[in-house]
């Protein structure tokens, strides 16, 4: 099966619709699938719920779709770099299910094991476990009760990830943060399309270096990426 597409546009043929369920990688601005995104917005498609670490930046990312509204809730840890997220969300405009960092990488992870829900004593006691079930588990010291509340897995429409490097067949190699999101948010879709900086031929990888098997990868792009810096730390030249 040919994996490899020519555009983003291309690689999202046939799977945009309103209101779903879109698993997205990156961390901060690392490993951000900024083409893919791109193509988002040029679809039109609204009303998407997006399981994401964070929302990009104003105007970058993720913060892109924010601008156009086309993002109607998002499913995320941290929302510190985007103005326009924390207007949204403070105005009304927007929907969002915050979710402790771990806890959103094994919601992803779990769904793309087929695993619907498990238990986490994150949150417990905070407004995170408000509504969702608690049991106690005998994991305390001697076996003593601690208290537990269930997480469910994401399982999403598509997932759109950004690698370093990536055979034909989809087997794929990221580089340092980029790798914190990216695996799980494609292991999650029920479609995975990634774009990659470079695409090699077919067993020319290391199997060993292999982050994620190309087996969670079912389209694939090659394209150039603009590498922007989050926050810039400099100091006076001596």
């Amino acid at each position: 099966m040919n994996k490899v597409y020519g555009s983003a546009t291309d690689a999202l043929d046939g799977l945009l619709t309103d209101g779903m369920l879109i698993a997205a990688g990156g961390f901060g601005l690392c490993g951000i699938p900024e083409l893919l995104i791109d193509a988002i917005v040029e679809s039109g498609v609204k009303d998407l719920t997006v399981a994401s670490n964070n929302a990009g930046v104003d105007s970058f990312g993720l913060g892109k779709l924010l601008d156009t509204r086309q993002i109607r809730k998002m499913m995320s840890s941290y929302v510190g770099e985007n103005a326009e997220f924390m207007r949204q969300y403070l105005s009304g405009e927007l929907e969002l299910e915050f979710n402790p960092q771990g806890t959103l990488a094994e919601r992803m992870r779990s769904g793309g094991h087929g695993i619907p829900a498990f238990y986490t004593k994150t949150g417990v006691g905070t407004v995170i476990a408000d509504g969702k079930e608690h049991k106690d588990f005998p994991t305390g010291p001697n076996g003593q009760p601690e208290t537990y509340i269930m997480e469910e897995g994401i399982f999403a429409d598509i997932a759109i990830v950004k690698a370093w490097k990536a055979d034909e067949t989809g087997n794929a190699i990221f580089r340092k943060t980029a790798r914190n999101f990216n695996p799980p948010a494609a292991m999650c879709g029920k479609v995975c399309i990634m774009e990659v900086e470079e695409i090699v031929p077919t067993g020319s990888l290391d199997p060993d270096k292999i982050h994620l098997p190309g087996i969670y990868v079912h389209r694939l792009i090659q394209g150039d990426h603009e590498k922007r810096i989050e926050q810039r730390t400099t100091r006076p030249a001596a």
